[in-house]
């Protein structure tokens, strides 16, 4: 058992996770097989939708055929070749309250004799919305449960899940993560989501997931119970989920809905399909609603299927050309609870940041505030603040506004300001440090602007009042820490209303530092040159 990383964007990793009956590819969504009810065979799965792993679950398997998957094997009882994860029985305690009649010790034998690929301990799921007293005994009675897997376990070619509890008390989501993952599972599962996905409460499991992916080993593979639709499969996977499974496919064609990438629709309500699936290209919804139930929930089953897997590839590929965020951003605007999620996942910036690749195969598009979450966003300013300082000799710090053209230092105002710092400084020109502010990162400073990503980025304009904001104070605070003797601003207050100047006013008077503002929007007329001559003379009169 091994997991390879081959590709990685914010927390996302495409890997191969590889088991005694070979290797599958991840993230992966692993479709929920319920042996008594197929609306599609498991061979099926495997052969015309490329499934290279499933799940069922054990404790179903054993109460309704008892022996007969121990005699054929899991594989061989399900008619699928390929990877079989194995659940335990917890999902039915949380959904159902059905009492399960089998010790953790049984599931853990039951699954061996089956012979699964990958298992599941008898957890104990906290549920929602539960009080701490009980949530901390799902968190002691799964864990005590988890150390007893080493004293019954036979064999060591079964990956072993280690699921965490605690719900929404995330304090004891940490403490569950951090203690099991002292153990020595293949992979964990976060336990106990599907109620805050069925309510929507994404901004919740945005909490619950980074909880527990900041106090896991990074290396260990993360399991989403009951992570069913595609419209939040973009949110998980961004989060660091490397698979996660669903009955959704299955329970929503028996309901007569039709899933999208960004929601669900009732089958009447349909005109037409939006979707050129190999099962919707053959018919219409005027003739799926006229089919019998049985094969209008096979024809539903098969989209929904074909829905789910074509959303997996489309991540994978954007993880590929290092454009995930665009992709998850997209998906939140399909959704009011996506883009809440997303936004909660802007408290989580500096473990994103810590966690993302530093360069990438592409150029950023930052479309509005919403963008100031990224990694990269983060990463410049903490850099600028940390590592960075100015050149040694410069006096005076020359402020542009950001142009078309990138990089900034080779567009023609920038070039028209160079040469007016050169004419009148001559060899006192190294005084003179020019810095370009700029949507989204803040200060570019002239010999950075070329560096990734400052000039590989687009950035829709006009820009909204929060990202404004946000680059008057970088500008404030870049002014605050490097200690120049003056400051000239060239404002543009068609871009920036006046903010990023009236910032400059307010830290420079208060740090008694002289600041020149010279107005100039684009393009350029001689008289701002002019002007922008005398204040560069000025700044420098009397020197020697």
């Amino acid at each position: 058992m091994s997991f390879e990383i081959r590709d990685r964007d914010l927390l996302a990793r495409i890997g191969r996770f590889k088991t005694k009956s070979g290797l599958f590819e991840t993230p992966a969504l692993l479709p929920v097989i319920n042996p008594n009810v197929q609306p599609i065979s498991p061979k099926e799965i495997g052969e015309e939708f490329g499934c290279e792993a499933l799940i069922t679950n054990a404790y179903i398997v054993k109460k309704h055929f008892q022996n007969e998957a121990v005699e054929r094997g899991i594989h061989r009882f399900l008619d699928f070749n390929r990877v079989v994860m194995t659940d335990s029985g917890a999902y039915q305690i949380l959904i159902y309250g059905e009492e399960v009649k089998l010790s953790n010790r049984e599931i853990i034998q039951y699954q061996e004799q089956i012979d699964t690929d990958i298992a599941t301990i008898l957890d104990v799921p906290t549920g929602w919305r539960v009080s701490q007293q009980y949530a901390r005994h799902t968190v002691a009675e799964t864990l005590k449960r988890a150390k007893e897997l080493s004293k019954v376990q036979s064999r060591d070619d079964i990956a072993w899940v280690g699921p965490i509890q605690g719900g929404n008390h995330l304090d004891l989501v940490a403490q569950s993560a951090k203690k099991m993952g002292k153990l020595p599972f293949q992979i964990h599962a976060l336990g106990s989501p599907t109620p805050v996905m069925e309510q929507y409460l994404f901004d919740t499991l945005v909490n619950m997931i980074i909880t527990v992916k900041m106090n896991l080993p990074l290396e260990r593979p993360l399991h989403l119970f009951g992570a069913g639709h595609p419209f939040m499969f973009a949110l998980a996977i961004a989060l660091g989920c490397d698979f996660f499974d669903s009955a959704a496919y299955a329970i929503f064609a028996r309901e007569d809905r039709y899933m999208t990438e960004t929601g669900t629709a009732r089958l009447r309500e349909l005109e037409y399909f939006p979707c050129s699936c190999p099962a919707c290209t053959k018919t219409s919804p005027e003739k799926a609603i006229a089919l019998s139930k049985t094969e209008r929930q096979a024809f539903l089953a098969r989209h929904n299927l074909y829905a789910c897997f074509s959303e997996i590839r489309r991540i994978k590929q954007a993880i590929v050309e290092s454009r995930l965020w665009e992709h998850l951003e997209m998906r939140a605007h399909g959704h009011p609870a996506i883009l809440r999620a997303v936004k909660e996942l802007g408290k989580y910036s500096p473990y994103l940041e810590e966690n993302s690749p530093v360069t990438k195969k592409s150029g950023l598009f930052f479309f509005d505030s919403l963008d100031l979450s990224r990694p990269e966003i983060l990463r410049h300013k903490t850099r600028l603040s940390e590592r960075y300082s100015p050149p040694k000799t410069a006096k005076l710090l020359l402020l542009l506004p950001q142009t078309r053209t990138k990089p900034f230092h080779k567009s023609g105002e920038h070039q028209e300001a160079l040469k007016i710092v050169q004419r009148k400084l001559g060899a006192k020109t190294s005084k003179v440090h020019v810095c370009t502010y700029a949507a989204p990162f803040g200060v570019v400073p002239a010999e950075l602007d070329e560096v990734y990503p400052l000039s590989q980025h687009e950035t829709a304009t006009p820009l909204d009042t929060e990202t404004i904001g946000y680059v008057a104070e970088q500008v404030a605070d870049y002014i605050a820490m490097k200690h120049y003797e003056r400051v000239v601003v060239v404002e543009n207050d068609e871009t920036w209303q006046k903010k990023v100047t009236s910032a400059c006013k307010l830290i420079c008077r208060e740090n008694n530092i002289p600041l020149a503002v010279v107005r100039a929007n684009y393009p350029w007329s001689k008289s701002v040159l002019n002007k922008l001559d005398a204040t560069v003379q000025a700044a420098f009169v009397g020197e020697k």
